[in-house]
């Protein structure tokens, strides 16, 4: 059964709040035990919105949801004292999400669909800071859409954009589907990270495109989330990826550990980093595969994170008082890669073990403006941008490493050996 929000009295105009009436036919068809709350064309403004278990939000081509403009639209699910005296660990997020546009907990069989457009309105909490990036007053900034504690969701279709901080955020769920979704952020908001698995398991994200100034796609255990079991039994597919920091990410935030997770046949392309797994906090990482990619970084600006690195594993402390988790028996197979640096292993001694490449190629090729020669360990205790001569392969405390029909190329298109330092 379809519920229709202007019969509820939203009016879509672009202007008035329809919040009451699309949450009025949220609660209907909740109550009805399930349906679908229907957004024709036009454009819904709207406060926060709750979705509940058995009811599909779907934007029918042509309508826009757009987030109002003022934090009091917002709803807080941030439980105080969560995350108190640990804020340097796990995560710089306080509890859960201090604001979030769309939010849903404990539900079932919700989902969101269709080909409209659901826009943050980004714009209004953010402000200017160099030609390379903007930021805001206040950290961390609204959260488009929240789902905490669900259980067999799916978001289908819709284009999510405009986000001033964390697009797509899954907390605590199981059974996850995420398909041919688009999220376009602009490439210089810092932290609109476009989807975040944190603590959930059984998550399939598929024929996605991703543009984000952060993280398109990042695995988390954060602190706010340790409630819930840890990340495990995710797979990426079959997406195209555009990223300021890094395109497939596994951290850094990982209070918990990470395992099963597979990412393949993906094309990133122009991005800052390209895969990465970042250990800071006590969780482990244990079987990961990274297969069928292409790779493309260059640098966009010394403001960001990373230094063009195409493969950036890296297990350092975060905090001085608590010691930083492994990673293990990880997999790269089929990887083709064209970048400004050279691939980072990097670790604290026996950090990082069992780590094989296979079929790898990477060419280096002068890609910005921004300099060589530099490779970014951040963050950590005692981390920092190091100089080092660009190589296509540079690794430190490795355990176990294998290459097998590797390729390694340097900038004038001459073979190079592996390094270690």
């Amino acid at each position: 059964m379809d519920f229709d929000p202007i019969l509820f009295g939203a009016v879509a105009d672009g202007h008035t709040d329809d919040a009451k009436a699309i949450q009025a036919a949220i609660d209907a068809a909740n109550a009805a035990g399930g349906g679908r709350v229907l957004l024709h064309p036009g454009t819904y403004r709207s406060s926060f919105l709750m979705l509940k278990s058995h009811v599909e939000l779907h934007l029918e081509s042509g309508s826009i949801l757009k987030a109002m403009d003022t934090l009091r639209a917002y709803f807080r699910p941030d439980q105080p004292g969560t995350n108190a005296g640990a804020s340097n660990v796990g995560t710089p997020v306080t509890g859960k999400p201090s604001y979030v546009f769309i939010y849903a907990y404990n539900a079932e069989h919700a989902c969101i669909t269709g080909h409209g457009i659901i826009d943050g309105c980004g714009d209004a909490f953010v402000k200017r800071v160099s030609p390379y990036y903007v930021t805001g007053d206040f950290y961390p900034r609204p959260t488009l859409i929240y789902f905490e504690n669900c259980r067999h969701l799916t978001f289908r279709d819709c284009v999510l954009r405009n986000v001033a901080f964390w697009t797509l955020h899954i907390g605590g769920c199981l059974d996850v589907l995420i398909d041919a979704i688009r999220i376009i952020n602009p490439l210089d908001v810092a932290n609109s990270d476009g989807i975040d698995v944190d603590h959930s398991r059984y998550v399939r994200i598929r024929d996605c495109h991703l543009e984000c100034a952060d993280d398109c796609i990042c695995m988390k255990n954060t602190l706010g989330n340790h409630e819930y079991p840890n990340t495990r039994g995710v797979i990426v597919s079959g997406c195209t990826l555009i990223s300021t920091s890094a395109a497939l990410k596994i951290g850094t935030e990982g209070v918990d550990d990470f395992e099963d997770i597979i990412f393949t046949d993906c094309i990133i392309d122009a991005s800052n980093r390209g895969l990465s797994i970042q250990i800071r906090d006590a969780g482990n990482v244990r079987n990961v595969t990274f297969s069928n990619i292409s790779v493309r970084t260059r640098r966009f600006a010394d403001s960001w994170w990373g230094c063009a690195e195409p493969i950036a594993i890296t297990a350092v402390d975060r905090d001085s008082d608590i010691p930083g988790g492994s990673i293990e028996n990880v997999r790269f197979f089929n990887i083709d890669c064209e970048s400004e640096n050279g691939a980072l292993l990097y670790a604290q001694p026996g950090r990082i073990r069992n780590i094989r490449m296979e079929n790898v190629r990477i060419a280096l090729k002068k890609a910005s403006k921004w300099p060589t020669d530099l490779y970014d360990l951040r963050p950590g205790v005692g981390m920092r941008v190091i100089e080092h001569q660009s190589t296509p392969f540079l690794s430190h405390n490795v355990q176990g490493l294998t290459l097998c029909d590797t390729v390694f190329l340097g900038f004038d298109g001459q073979p190079a050996e592996p390094e270690t330092f």
